[in-house]
C-alpha cells in the first residue's frame, strides 16, 4: 500500500521532505565499472567494443563493420511492422515535428547607440548521438522523441546506438529511425556505446553531443564523458503527480498513476486530493489493475515503495507542494486545470483536465517526452530543439565606437590586473597605458 499523507497534518511538512529526499532506492555504485570500460574504450577502440558487445549482448562480430546496421535492413523495416504500427509512428513523427517547428530560434542583430554593431546567431550541431534501450524492450517512441528535434534544428549528422542482443535490432525502433532521418545505426549499448559516440573508434566516427536514456551506466557513463561532449540530462526513474478532484473516475486516475509505475521498480506515483473518499476509491482501483497488468510486479513493487497518497483541505493547496516535489510529469485532473497550472512553477510537463493523461505526452501529443526528473524540474527543462544547437554572439567596432566605450573597458581591466588587455585596447586608440 502506497503512504498516505495527509496535509492538515503536524508532522505533514517533515513526512513530505522524507517523500521527496528519499524517494529514491540508492543505485548499485557502478562508477568504478564505467570508469574502468571508457578506459579500455579509449585504449583500444574496436576491439574492446567487440569484446563488450560479445559479453554483454551476445553479439558475435568478426569485425567491427558488422554491427552497424546496414541501410537495406533500415529501408525494409517498416515491411515487417504491422500497418497500424506504421501508421500510429506516422502520426506521433508529424504531431512531434510540427511542435518543434515552432521553438526554432531566431538570431538578431542591430547597432546601438554607440556605433557598435551586435547580434545573436544560432547553428546546429554537427554531429549527435541518440541512445535507444533496446533488448527486451522497444523503444519507438524515444526515438522520435530525440531525433526529430535533432532533424529541424539542422544537425548534419545523427547516430544511433542501440544494444541488439543476439543482433537483433526492434523493426519498430529502425521504421521510427527511419521516419527521423536516422541513417546510421550501430548495435552496441552500455557504458560502451556512450565511450565510442564520445571518443570515437575506427568504425564509429565521433559525435558532439549524447542524448538518450538508458540504465545505470548508461547514465553514468553519460556524466563520466560529459565536457568531451555535451549531454542531455542525467535522467533518474519516471514520476508522475497527479492532482485530481473527487469528480474524476478512480479507474481513470489509478490508470494514470500506473502508467509511470510499470516503468520501474524505482518510479514513483503520487496523488493530490482533497477528497479522502475518492484517494480509497483510488487506491482499490489500483489494486484491481495490478490483478490485470501483465507488468503488475514491476507497477506493484513501485506503488508499494514509493507511491503516495496526500489528502489535502482544498485543491489550492496542491500548488506549493508541487513546487515542492517538481515532478517530472504533472496531471491536472481538476474542474478548472488552467487557473491551478497558473500557480505552478515548477514541472517538467504539465497535462490538463480530465481527458489528457500523461500517456498521450509519451507519444502523440507533440511536446517532447524527455524531461527532468528527481526534482531536477526547478532549473531544468524538457528537450528541446535549441538542446541541438549553439548561440554565437557577434560584435563589431570601428575607430569611433571603440573610442566611446573602450576607455571604460581599459579602466575595468586595470582595475582587475590584467595589463595586456588595457593595452590591446589602449593601442588601438592610439594610447599606450603606463608600464
Amino acid at each position: 500500500m502506497a503512504r498516505r499523507l495527509a496535509a492538515g497534518a503536524a508532522s505533514f511538512a517533515e513526512e513530505l521532505e522524507r517523500l521527496v529526499d528519499g524517494r529514491r532506492a540508492p543505485e548499485a555504485d557502478v562508477g568504478a565499472a564505467v570508469s574502468a570500460i571508457i578506459d579500455d574504450m579509449r585504449l583500444r577502440g574496436d576491439d574492446a567494443l567487440l569484446d563488450y558487445t560479445r559479453r554483454f549482448d551476445g553479439l558475435d562480430a568478426g569485425v567491427a563493420a558488422e554491427l552497424r546496421v546496414n541501410p537495406d535492413e533500415i529501408a525494409g523495416a517498416r515491411a515487417a511492422c504491422a500497418l497500424d504500427r506504421i501508421a500510429a509512428l506516422e502520426l506521433a513523427a508529424s504531431r512531434i515535428r510540427a511542435f518543434h517547428e515552432r521553438q526554432l530560434p531566431e538570431g538578431f542583430a542591430f547597432t546601438d547607440g554607440d556605433g557598435v554593431r551586435l547580434g545573436l546567431r544560432w547553428t546546429p550541431l554537427a554531429a549527435v548521438g541518440i541512445y535507444v534501450p533496446g533488448g527486451s524492450a522497444a523503444y519507438p517512441s524515444s526515438v522520435l522523441m530525440n531525433a526529430i528535434p535533432a532533424t529541424v534544428a539542422g544537425v548534419g549528422r545523427l547516430v544511433m546506438a542501440v544494444p541488439a542482443p543476439g543482433g537483433v535490432v526492434s523493426p519498430l525502433v529502425l521504421a521510427a529511425a527511419d521516419l527521423a532521418g536516422v541513417r546510421e545505426i550501430y548495435r552496441i549499448g552500455g557504458a560502451q556505446a556512450v565511450a565510442a559516440l564520445a571518443y570515437g573508434t575506427a568504425t564509429v566516427s565521433p559525435v558532439d553531443k549524447i542524448v538518450g536514456p538508458g540504465n545505470a551506466y548508461v547514465a553514468e557513463a553519460k556524466r563520466q564523458v560529459f565536457g568531451a561532449v555535451g549531454i542531455d540530462m542525467i535522467a533518474g526513474p519516471s514520476e508522475i503527480l497527479v492532482v485530481a478532484d473527487g469528480e474524476n473516475d478512480p479507474a481513470w486516475i489509478a490508470a494514470d498513476l500506473l502508467s509511470q509505475a510499470e516503468h520501474d521498480p524505482l518510479a514513483q506515483s503520487i496523488l493530490i486530493t482533497d477528497d479522502a473518499g475518492f484517494a480509497d476509491a483510488v487506491e482499490a482501483a489500483v489494486r484491481a489493475w495490478l490483478a490485470e497488468l501483465p507488468r503488475a510486479r514491476i507497477a506493484g513493487e513501485s506503488w508499494e515503495d514509493f507511491g503516495a497518497i496526500i489528502v489535502v483541505d482544498r485543491l489550492e493547496d496542491a500548488a506549493a507542494i508541487v513546487d515542492r516535489i517538481a515532478p517530472e510529469h504533472l496531471e491536472l485532473a481538476v474542474a478548472d486545470p488552467d487557473s491551478l497550472a497558473g500557480r505552478i512553477r515548477h514541472a517538467g510537463a504539465i497535462f490538463l483536465g480530465r481527458y489528457t493523461p500523461e500517456a498521450v505526452g509519451d507519444y502523440v501529443a507533440g511536446p517532447n517526452h524527455v524531461l527532468p526528473t528527481m526534482g531536477s524540474a526547478r532549473y531544468a527543462s524538457g528537450l528541446a530543439v535549441t538542446d541541438f544547437m549553439k548561440r554565437t554572439t557577434l560584435v563589431g567596432c570601428d575607430a569611433a565606437s571603440l573610442a566611446r566605450i573602450g576607455p571604460a573597458a581599459e579602466t575595468l581591466a586595470a582595475a582587475e590586473g590584467l595589463d595586456a588587455h588595457a593595452l590591446s585596447l589602449a593601442v588601438r586608440r592610439g594610447n599606450r597605458p603606463p608600464g
